[in-house]
């Protein structure tokens, strides 16, 4: 019975892994969707965004059998609680790409964003889709120094978003209201994407140690 909790336990790591790298891909097409005003690509992320819901609810749904079933304590129950939160988080980040795919549908067939500010969210891209990946390979690993280490990426994200106002206030802004409004919430999508991938580091660090860390 033992063995059999334990491989359980390792087959919800499985899940939020391909969750991971899904979020991760959707992320880098709906980037790349927005870059190149792609409409089939957008509509490709918007389309497989249902595959990520159907994993979190099959993680969901392992987790509490597991919870009524084998009444795990100690650190077995953190596993399977932080479990639960992580898919929460990993699907957040998946519907982040979604809206970034949605913004490039709606704007279809104009660009999106202005040439100026292109630069910054092909590294926000970038970024986010290595905080993914890191993700990915934390969860798999339980590397906690791996783990505490996402901050600085993190760290990196918030500086672009915060660049992204001073570009946006600045003298040589001459491209109206509308395109500054789709600056700021597609800034936001890919600076929150970063936090949930933070968090689903912490949550592991959690089920290492049995001490979420702080911020």
């Amino acid at each position: 019975m033992r063995e059999a909790f334990k491989e359980q336990l390792g087959n919800l790591a499985e899940e939020l892994a391909a969750m991971s790298a899904m979020v991760g891909e959707a992320m880098e097409r709906a980037t790349k969707a927005l870059l190149e005003a792609d409409l089939k690509l957008a509509e490709q992320v918007i389309e497989d965004d249902a595959k990520v819901d159907q994993v979190r609810a099959r993680v969901e749904e392992q987790s509490f059998g597991l919870l009524a079933l084998q009444a795990p304590v100690a650190g077995d129950l953190r596993y399977v609680i932080a479990t639960i939160h992580a898919a929460e988080d990993l699907e957040r980040m998946g519907d982040l790409a979604l809206h970034v795919a949605k913004t490039a549908r709606r704007r279809h067939p104009q660009q999106v964003l202005p040439s100026d500010v292109q630069p910054y969210f092909a590294e926000m891209g970038r970024i986010a889709v290595k905080l993914a990946g890191r993700v990915r390979d934390i969860i798999r690993t339980q590397d906690v120094t791996a783990a505490r280490g996402m901050e600085s990426d993190d760290d990196e994200m918030d500086d672009l978003h915060r660049h992204l106002f001073t570009v946006m206030m600045g003298d040589n802004w001459d491209h109206g209201i509308a395109p500054a409004v789709d600056v700021t919430l597609l800034g936001r999508f890919y600076e929150r994407f970063a936090d949930h991938a933070v968090s689903v580091a912490r949550r592991v660090v959690f089920i290492v140690t049995g001490k979420m860390p702080s911020r």
